[in-house]
């Protein structure tokens, strides 16, 4: 499945960044192939946190968002897809981690999953996607932000299919073995890893997303372009990091580039993304790596 022109895929996340994270790869994969692939993304992220020390007052001075905004241009501009924020940009606010005091906030996401699971449905109606892209049950490592998506895709999905982009910790595992933390940095340490949601079990339809180059190129400049959350350990310098790192490299075929979130816990960049089978929709799916596995039965 070479020529995607016809399919449509709508990705719903909560937050700017997560979209390069989970499916970064993907969804620039499937533009540049002909589809069209629209981002939805639910709040500015405004609970989140900023690496390094230049950038630390936008926490406490109230810019964050603006600035995530921006970043987020970026990175759709490098992945090459399209971008909306639902019911507008600020209507819905970061929750933040639980137990936040921001749940309290009369604009958090949390508190307002069946009103963006109305805003979702109007967008699904209008766009009318094959296949739709988020988060499973546990938001992927248990964000209360990603959790309210889960909700409210699934709610405002109808018989659409529906993937869930997930964690493998057999890969992650692996490519991290390849890689030596920059000097500053430390590796994860199993607990932390087992915190996401891992690989299918045999009974679940799982596709897996190789990127070749070009993809695996948008997806590592995608996430350049978010530099108060993201920092790339292969030399990137930018405004949030005037001081470069660079990891060890053990195996360019696992994994070519390092990267890091604000805790600066080195994780390997894989070559691949995963996806489990969150609804099958109208027509039945079936296990095969790429696009043909996520379209697997749905006509054009």
């Amino acid at each position: 499945m070479t020529d995607l022109t016809g399919f449509r895929v709508v990705a719903v996340h909560a937050h700017p960044d997560d979209e390069v994270l989970f499916t970064g790869g993907t969804l620039a994969d499937l533009a540049r192939r002909g589809a069209t692939v629209t981002l939805l993304t639910l709040t500015l992220g405004d609970e989140g946190e900023v690496i390094g020390e230049p950038y630390q007052s936008v926490v406490d001075n109230g810019v964050l968002a603006g600035l995530r905004v921006r970043e987020l241009e970026d990175a759709v501009a490098a992945l090459g897809i399209e971008h909306e924020f639902v019911g507008g940009a600020g209507f819905f606010r970061d929750s933040g981690m639980e137990g936040s005091p921001a749940h309290e906030h009369p604009r958090a996401l949390v508190n307002r999953v069946e009103e963006a699971a109305g805003h979702l449905h109007g967008r699904f109606a209008e766009l009318d996607p094959h296949i739709i892209v988020t988060y499973g049950p546990d938001g992927g490592y248990g964000h209360p932000d990603h959790i309210a998506v889960h909700k409210a895709v699934h709610t405002a999905a109808g018989d659409r299919r529906v993937w869930w982009a997930v964690f493998d910790r057999a890969q992650n595992y692996a490519g991290l073995d390849t890689l030596t933390e920059p000097e500053g940095w430390q590796k994860p340490d199993r607990d932390y890893l087992d915190n996401f949601t891992n690989e299918a079990s045999e009974t679940e339809t799982f596709v897996r997303y190789p990127l070749d180059d070009a993809a695996y190129a948008a997806k590592r400049a995608g996430m350049a372009a978010h530099p108060t959350q993201i920092w790339l350990a292969d030399g990137t310098v930018s405004r949030t990091n005037p001081v470069s790192a660079f990891a060890g490299i053990g195996d360019p075929a696992v994994a070519p580039v390092a990267f890091g979130l604000s805790n600066l816990l080195v994780m390997p960049l894989l070559r691949a993304e995963f996806y489990h089978l969150g609804q099958a929709g109208t027509a039945a799916a079936a296990p095969a790596e790429g696009a043909a596995g996520l379209f697997a039965g749905l006509e054009r």
